[in-house]
């Protein structure tokens, strides 16, 4: 059985559904990727995210190799019996986390970023990096990157790159974006030697860099294209934070990367739209905290909130403090069937815990159901007609 299937392209645009297939179980495409950095979407557990039919979450192997360290979770033959949770998982490299520790507007091989007093230093051979909870050192290569994800034992992986920052000059950017594809190379050599760690086999992505260089990203894409990777990842600074940006890369490599491999954009999911617009441009997968993270300020989402804070609602606010209402009223999380407005603004002014859990079950919801109802569309030739019904909201 082939890892990637297409089951349905749009007529009308670049949008399509498919379906990943996994040792712990099939993914429905395009979807969204709940964050779970430590092992944990914040304030939930495996039974909740099951609840809200999560497919599959995302770990952070940096974030993982500091603490509990990947020789622990190995023992416990992997990340899968270590949290409970029995469906897919997807870890990043780790590389995206050791180059935010760098200043960002630096654009050279030793970063030191002032405000912590960290420093990574970079070479052609791999990272070195100062652990932001101690002070330790530590060291990444290709290789000890997947490494560390074989004995993490997520069942999709990211090769190790060198994510720049967009101000970064265009001889650095370049240079960095040729370095991510030598250490490609030896991603996929150190894969193959031992691709099934846990007894299952684990897929490999490569990540399209380049900045927001036209002509280096579509280098990239054909670089990373041309090697053997299950899927193709587009990395970068701007991918998400900067919607126009990231319309313009997506243009640029979606004509190149395979059609017949899953195409993931990285940290992108800020808005219900931004969704749409990476699914029109033909992307599969996406991940993003800011669900998570506004959920726990209480930013909650609403599929209409008026023009002045489209798509979500700040539960703080004193107008709140007697709506009788659900968050959504369109909305059937357990979240929106059990409590009021009035009892969720209750919690976050009381500073509860039950504050962030019931917060972050609607967030998480409303994004997967927005991704059946896009999979819906995309199967039914009608994704652009639902696309401009949420512009209208």
């Amino acid at each position: 059985m082939n890892f990637f299937t297409i089951t349905h392209k749009n007529k009308n645009c670049l949008a399509r559904t498919g379906i990943l297939y996994t040792e712990h179980g099939s993914i429905e495409t395009p979807e969204f990727m709940p964050v779970g950095t430590q092992a944990t979407v914040k304030s939930l557990d495996s039974s909740e995210l099951m609840e809200i039919d999560a497919q599959i979450i995302l770990g952070n192997t940096y974030h993982l190799h500091l603490r509990p360290g990947e020789d622990l979770i190995a023992d416990f033959q992997g990340l899968h019996k270590f949290m409970n949770w029995s469906r897919p998982i997807l870890t990043d490299s780790g590389g995206f986390q050791v180059f935010s520790l760098a200043n960002k507007s630096a654009g050279k091989m030793e970063i030191e970023n002032s405000a912590q007093g960290k420093l990574v230093k970079i070479d052609d051979d791999g990272v070195t990096f100062t652990s932001h909870l101690d002070g330790s050192k530590h060291r990444f290569t290709p290789e000890e990157a997947i490494q560390t994800q074989h004995k993490i034992g997520a069942d999709i992986i990211m090769a190790f790159d060198e994510c720049t920052p967009d101000t970064a000059e265009e001889k650095y950017i370049k240079e960095a974006m040729e370095r991510t594809h030598i250490w490609a190379k030896r991603c996929i050599v150190e894969h193959k030697k031992n691709m099934f760690y846990h007894g299952y086999k684990q897929f490999l992505f490569g990540i399209v860099q380049g900045a927001n260089n036209q002509k280096l990203r579509k280098e990239s894409a054909r670089a990373i294209s041309a090697m053997d990777f299950d899927g193709i990842a587009i990395g970068g600074e701007s991918i998400g934070y900067n919607m126009q940006a990231t319309k313009n890369i997506l243009d640029w490599v979606n004509p190149i990367i395979p059609e017949d491999k899953p195409h993931y954009a990285m940290g992108l999911g800020f808005s219900p739209l931004d969704l749409f617009e990476a699914v029109e441009r033909g992307v599969d997968m996406f991940d993003c905290v800011a669900p998570t993270r506004i959920a726990r300020n209480g930013a909650l989402f609403v599929q209409s909130a008026g023009a002045k804070n489209k798509y979500r609602v700040n539960i703080n606010n004193a107008q709140f403090r007697t709506d009788k209402k659900p968050i959504d009223p369109e909305c059937i999380c357990s979240t929106c069937v059990s409590y009021s407005r009035a009892y969720i603004h209750h919690l976050f002014d009381a500073r509860e815990l039950l504050a962030y859990k019931l917060a972050t079950i609607h967030n998480l919801h409303f994004f997967l159901n927005l991704m059946k109802q896009i999979r819906d569309a995309i199967k039914e030739d009608r994704f652009l007609e639902l696309k401009s019904e949420w512009e209208r909201y």
